[in-house]
């Protein structure tokens, strides 16, 4: 594999739509370079020339395997592309591209010279070059981008007008109907996330959504935020990955509400994880994937977090085999056997019924951690048999034979879940919030049924105890979270 070089440009333009000309330089380069911090956009007069269009300019860093003379090509290549018409020095530009730095590489050549010429003599290359790398040193004279600057400034380069481009920030604008919104955000924003599995930092591919609350007199959040959040967290995490999802979503709740200025925000996770399961009967190993969840919000006061897994298995339906039961009943009696015959048949052999596959979710918020594999069993277990993504005949007949000797209602899998939890996890507080839910995919039916229970711990052992509290005990998971 080639080396990566780290190199700064310089990106200007002064016709036509100079903003989407330089992001559409960007992009051209992004098929050869990994690019890294871009500087805001400043507006420069054109030098040596008049009647010209002035300039937008930007800098941004690049990682690239390509040597020095052959990113020139590139570039011009790209310049070319874009509509300069290099024999014309004094026209309009679209784009022009100029290397500033290459590593600490001194050049000096006809077609190429390293470090930029300008670089040292003009404001308008060294001001955006400044904001995204300050203490870069120029390799030949052995000084820093910053202390360039401050050089030049002395000379009087303020008179070309050098000024950022920031516009009104339209967001921070008091809107036409004055209101406060509850969540407002990002969703569906897919990442790959990285995260400590036994000790071992593994890659999921997750899907995240972002959430703040607005204020009444703000008529938006800044919504690249949430991506800044994410991405520069994500740059952290290749060198430190995260021990769990829910330690993630605690760490964006908290960049979020810091860098909206909310008063609350919260987090929702979701990732595919692999779970290593050996079949039943033949022991074969297959790899079996479940939704891994972490959900967070964050206020001035803390932060909750919740930890969760979604997975599948299959349910039978007790009420359809207590009529297949009723029915061979007769026929058993009808051909001649004995009522005591009859139900001892009856309970030695698996009686017909129809199936589903469920879908189960689990959530736990505890300032005790709760591993999510723990969870996936949990849910696994509640339903009639868990299901594996290899099945060898014995196996089959195992899991078929299960099931129906345990059929179990949508609203069956929830209480055992809750049950389950209660009982493994003693230890876990009474403050602690709890979500489970069902939905089963029926096969007879046109409809899916569902049921779902949420609360604290303290209020589902209470009902387990037989201290009925009635429905409005239940403590919602966005109370939980804001209290």
């Amino acid at each position: 594999m080639k080396p990566l070089h780290t190199v700064y440009l310089g990106l200007g333009s002064n016709c036509g739509n100079r903003q989407a000309n330089l992001l559409q330089a960007l992009q051209h380069i992004r098929a050869r370079a990994e690019i890294g911090p871009i500087s805001s956009y400043y507006e420069t007069e054109p030098v040596g020339f008049t009647a010209q269009p002035k300039f937008y300019n930007i800098a941004c860093r690049i990682r690239t395997d390509l040597e020095p003379e052959a990113l020139l090509a590139l570039l011009k290549r790209i310049e070319k592309r874009m509509g300069r018409q290099q024999a014309e020095r004094n026209a309009p530009r679209p784009i022009d591209i100029d290397i500033l730095l290459y590593d600490d590489l001194v050049h000096d050549g006809e077609t190429l010279a390293i470090p930029h010429p300008r670089l040292h003599e003009r404001a308008f290359a060294l001001v955006p070059l400044s904001e995204i790398a300050p203490g870069a040193i120029h390799p030949r004279l052995g000084r820093t981008v910053e202390n360039l600057l401050a050089k030049l400034s002395n000379w009087g380069v303020a008179r070309l007008s050098l000024k950022p481009r920031l516009g009104l920030d339209v967001q921070q604008e008091t809107p036409a109907v004055p209101l406060g919104l509850s969540r407002v955000g990002v969703t569906n924003l897919r990442r790959n996330i990285q995260l400590l599995s036994n000790g071992k930092p593994v890659l999921f591919n997750a899907e995240l959504d972002l959430f703040a609350d607005l204020a009444p007199d703000h008529a938006g959040v800044h919504m690249s935020r949430f991506g800044d959040a994410v991405e520069s967290l994500i740059q952290k995490m290749t060198l430190e990955p995260m021990p769990d999802i829910e330690s993630l979503a605690g760490r964006l709740s908290r960049r979020v509400v810091a860098g909206q200025g909310a008063l609350r925000s919260e987090i929702h996770i979701r990732a595919r994880s692999p779970l290593v399961k050996t079949t039943p009967v033949s022991g074969k190993t297959s790899e079996d994937v479940y939704t891994l969840i972490g959900i967070a919000s964050t206020t001035a006061d803390r932060t909750r977090c919740l930890v969760g897994v979604e997975t599948e298995g299959m349910t039978v339906c007790p009420c359809a085999q207590d009529m297949v039961k009723d029915y061979s009943r007769g026929l058993l009696l009808e051909e001649g056997f004995s009522p005591e015959q009859v139900e001892r048949i009856l309970t030695t052999i698996p009686v017909a019924s129809h199936n589903q596959r469920g879908r189960g979710t689990l959530l736990v918020g505890s300032d005790i951690q709760v591993r999510a594999e723990n969870l996936v069993h949990l849910v696994e277990t509640a339903m009639s048999s868990e299901t594996y993504a290899i099945l060898k005949r014995p196996d089959e007949l195992f899991v078929v034979n299960k099931a129906h000797r345990q059929p179990r209602f949508v609203e069956d899998v929830v209480r055992e879940m809750l049950y389950s939890l209660v009982d493994i996890f003693p230890d876990l507080p009474d403050d602690a919030f709890v979500l489970a839910k069902q939905e089963n995919l029926e096969s007879i039916h046109k409809h899916n049924a569902f049921a779902e229970r949420y609360g604290t711990l303290g209020e589902v052992r209470r009902e387990l105890r037989g201290e009925g509290l009635g429905m409005a005990a239940h403590t919602s998971l966005d109370q939980w979270l804001k209290s």
